[in-house]
């Protein structure tokens, strides 16, 4: 990748606590290359009791035009967002923020339909069918309310934080278009089964879900991307599931924050 780094480059960050392990730099300062534009996206490492303050500060600078959120920050960025999408207000929470005519924020969430439509790069279409969903975070949240837009037949949603799992079942439920039940760590049953907790991350970590229920039928996907083959898609890989891997899922992402930060 060549740079071109000038007085016109139009500058984007992404944002996180931690950030080393971020990937999205390289690969969206070449998107935008592609496109034509002469952009760049920097890491800034912000702690959560700093993230107000540092995106006043940065919102000061006239050539900066966009802030990419990632974890934990994607809850918090909704409130920091003068306007947001649809999707952004139903969950809460954004991923990429780009600016109002007026220097404000403008944020939406891309989580979500990126992690769809990886699915379906990967063979699986979600409508009609049963999916369990672990994780109800920022990412998990987004692709519970994609998988019900896509059609699923039946949302289960586990998380070990009840209180969290219980809003979103409660106002996924609400929009009545499938049904949105509390599930377990068990998949048995079902057609799609999803982890989209970084449990998974650290080799001494156990599996987010139990994989001895899984079977070949399942469509087994997760958020991770480092490891890029977690001990969950091995184990559904050796049962001969279709998987999606984190990696699918961030090129997904990527393009679509790419054009909505350009504006496409």
């Amino acid at each position: 990748m060549t740079t071109l780094l000038d007085g016109a480059t139009r500058v984007h960050f992404i944002v996180g606590d931690p950030i080393a392990q971020v990937k999205s730099p390289a690969g969206v300062t070449q998107a935008f290359h592609d496109k034509g534009r002469n952009a760049i996206c920097i890491p800034a490492h912000v702690p959560p009791a700093d993230l107000s303050a540092w995106t006043q500060g940065v919102s000061l600078a006239k050539n900066v035009d966009g802030i990419i959120v990632t974890v934990p920050h994607k809850f918090a960025c909704f409130d920091l967002c003068a306007t947001t999408s649809e999707r952004a207000s139903f969950l809460k929470t954004v991923n990429t923020m780009r600016r109002n005519p007026d220097g404000t924020w403008f944020g939406d969430m891309f989580d979500g339909l990126g992690f769809v439509s990886a699915m379906q790069d990967n063979g699986c279409q979600p409508a009609g069918k049963k999916a369990l969903l672990v994780g109800a975070g920022g990412a998990g949240s987004a692709i519970a309310h994609a998988l019900v837009m896509a059609g699923v037949r039946e949302l289960a949603i586990h998380d070990e934080d009840t209180v969290r799992r219980t809003t979103l079942v409660n106002r996924l439920a609400g929009l009545d278009k499938c049904s949105v039940m509390h599930g377990t760590a068990d998949p048995n049953g079902f057609d799609i089964v999803i982890n989209a907790t970084p449990v998974g991350m650290k080799a001494s970590d156990p599996y987010p879900l139990e994989v001895g229920q899984i079977t070949s039928t399942m469509f087994v996907g997760c958020v991770i991307t480092q490891p890029a083959i977690t001990p969950l898609i091995a184990a559904a890989r050796a049962q001969s599931c279709a998987t999606m891997t984190g990696a699918h899922m961030f090129g997904r992402v990527r393009d679509l924050m790419v054009d909505f930060l350009l504006g496409a």
